[in-house]
């Protein structure tokens, strides 16, 4: 035998052996995050740390691009498999379980008692999942070229009125000096629609579903709210207010940053790069006040125990052990995401009460909405992208919204009310 052969053999048996001694037992976890890779990283030393802390259970991760996560899980549970531990967006965690790909969390649901209310994952009464980090936007602009245009600075607690927004945008648009007032990020498709945009919709005292029934999204979506917010959105672009259809990639990453746009849609994760552009001169600015108070999108991505696991208990013992304030602090000064907690986000270096992004943590505990919470949200946000898409190609916003509020509803039907 090879020598290089011996040794693979020897290798690999003394891991079977230590392995053994300890008596762990193997627990798969899918992460959607492979094209994240500092935080992968983050997530592997929490998997490791775990794995070293006690002698029954090991944890492997596995690792998936985000774009085919989603259909990846769906393609395994058809075919009767899933890991022990899933990552899940809060958003599609009630059509998980509507689907089976997930149990509850079999932990103490008062552990989760100081967390976000948008960092639990619960549907119908039970507790589902548990999220590491929370996600805010909002309205960044600097400051000098507010006050250079004569525009009211807003604070969080007086944000703009609809009427203050629109007078802003049109001051700004009409000193010549931008290609567009306002940058949406309209070329960022997916869920970003309902994240970012639904949350107008909520403003407006619109939504994409009636949340007392989840049955039907007539009058609330094609309502006098929702039609209002649909004229609103056309105007948009039909004023050139905002960066339309045409941009590019390149345009969302650097129009800012150039001086092309006045005003940016920005999530957390985007802004320190834009801090340390402007420093000081860079405003964190609440969304404006459309008619029914503040609104951004609120959820996201989460620890969950799968149906097909044979050890939730093991599932879930690593679950409470990354949610341990220590590793919440670490992820947040690593990566710069939201603590979930507020002793996390105190101890946190950008989000304690002298932290460059604490008006982030404000947003997401004040004025952070989760999307609609029924299984049927995964079909309902595309129905709503695409018609936001046509109403900003210059679609008429009642014929749009018409055919969005039939075209969810008929999903809804054809899924018997996803009652069972």
């Amino acid at each position: 035998m090879p020598r290089h052969g011996f040794y693979l053999i020897a290798i690999t048996f003394l891991s079977f052996v230590s392995t053994a001694a300890l008596g762990q037992t193997k627990l798969d976890l899918w992460y959607h995050g492979a094209n994240n890779p500092a935080e992968r990283a983050e997530i592997e030393l929490i998997v490791n740390e775990f794995n070293s802390s006690q002698h029954e259970w090991q944890v492997v991760m596995q690792s998936f691009f985000e774009q085919g996560y989603n259909s990846s899980v769906s393609a395994s549970a058809a075919r009767g498999h899933l890991p022990d531990i899933l990552d899940v967006d809060l958003p599609a965690l009630p059509n998980w379980v509507w689907q089976g790909y997930i149990q509850p969390l079999p932990i103490d649901a008062s552990l989760a008692d100081t967390f976000l209310p948008s960092t639990i994952g619960t549907w119908n009464g039970s507790l589902y999942s548990l999220g590491l980090w929370e996600a805010a936007f909002a309205l960044v602009a600097r400051r000098s070229v507010l006050e250079r245009h004569g525009v009211r600075i807003p604070s969080h607690t007086q944000p703009w009125s609809a009427a203050e927004f629109d007078q802003a945008l049109l001051q700004l648009q009409a000193s010549g000096a931008f290609d567009h007032s306002l940058d949406l990020g309209v070329v960022q498709r997916g869920e970003w629609y309902s994240y970012a945009f639904g949350s107008f919709l909520k403003s407006f005292g619109g939504d994409l579903i009636n949340r007392e029934t989840y049955l039907s999204s007539q009058g609330v979506l094609n309502g006098d709210a929702g039609l209002d917010f649909g004229n609103w959105w056309h105007s948009l672009f039909d004023r050139n207010l905002a960066a339309g259809l045409d941009q590019t990639l390149e345009d969302r990453a650097k129009g800012f940053l150039d001086g092309r746009y006045a005003i940016r849609l920005s999530g957390n994760w985007e802004t320190p790069a834009l801090l340390r552009e402007f420093g000081d001169d860079l405003l964190i600015l609440p969304p404006p006040d459309m008619g029914t108070g503040p609104v951004i999108g609120a959820g996201s991505w989460q620890f969950a125990v799968s149906a097909f696991s044979e050890h939730p208990d093991g599932a879930a013992a690593f679950i409470q052990f990354a949610a341990q304030p220590r590793n919440l602090i670490t992820l947040s000064d690593a990566l710069g995401i939201i603590p979930p907690t507020k002793e996390a986000a105190e101890a946190s270096l950008l989000y304690g009460s002298n932290g460059a992004l604490t008006a982030f943590y404000d947003l997401a505990r004040d004025y952070g909405h989760v999307r609609p919470q029924f299984p049927g949200y995964v079909v309902a946000a595309k129905v709503f992208e695409r018609a936001l898409v046509d109403i900003a190609g210059g679609a008429d916003p009642k014929v749009a919204l018409d055919a969005a509020a039939d075209d969810i509803d008929a999903d809804i039907r054809r899924n018997n009310g996803y009652t069972n």
